[in-house]
């Protein structure tokens, strides 16, 4: 699977931080897995012999309350059955309600690689992930549903004099009653594009 040259760049004391506020008693929706995935597209071409099938034009894949889109997607399928789902796009996004909230977990990049087997994603170019008011964005973005663990790269400066992309993060306040139970603020539907911090 492919891995950026860029090193890791969140700080030290940020770790702590996110784990607090990425709790993992907060899960993706479990129920998601047992869902059938639906593909809708403008054309679809499939290679019965490979396992592989590409979908173009305005494409929309989703299992439960996941939801994968973009310009194209080609999934292929594994001899046991699980799928590989990689979605392009100028911004091919990802969208996910989380097990016990009234919120969604939702992701960006120019490329995002879904797995079923592993139930991993992985952001890349101008990767963005946001929960709540809480965001992360760097070069890379690797994100587990299962347990909402998450690791961002970003990357080095280019031949081309262009500056390293480090890795950015806005994390919220948490609210002192939030250990019995989510604030009004966190239970809000989050919009897309209004808080995320603009990557170079």
């Amino acid at each position: 699977m492919y891995r950026p040259n860029g090193k890791l760049l969140l700080a030290f004391f940020l770790l702590p931080v996110l784990v607090l506020t990425w709790s993992p008693a907060c899960f993706a929706d479990r129920a998601d897995r047992n869902q059938p995935i639906h593909l809708e597209a403008d054309q679809v071409m499939m290679d019965d012999a490979h396992q592989i099938s590409t979908f173009t034009g305005n494409v929309r894949l989703s299992q439960g309350t996941l939801l994968l889109s973009g310009d194209k997607i080609v999934v292929v399928e594994d001899k046991d059955g699980f799928k590989h789902a990689t979605a392009y796009g100028d911004t091919a996004r990802f969208r996910q309600k989380r097990e016990g909230f009234d919120q969604y977990v939702e992701g960006y990049g120019k490329r995002i690689e879904y797995d079923t087997r592993s139930e991993t994603l992985n952001f890349h170019e101008k990767a963005r992930l946001k929960r709540g008011l809480d965001e992360v964005s760097g070069d890379n973005i690797d994100y587990n549903t299962k347990s909402e663990v998450f690791r961002v790269n970003g990357n080095e400066a280019t031949p081309g004099n262009e500056p390293p992309q480090r890795v950015r993060a806005v994390l919220q306040p948490k609210p002192k009653d939030a250990e019995t139970a989510p604030s009004a603020r966190d239970r809000q539907p989050p919009v897309p594009g209004k808080t995320l911090t603009p990557t170079e």
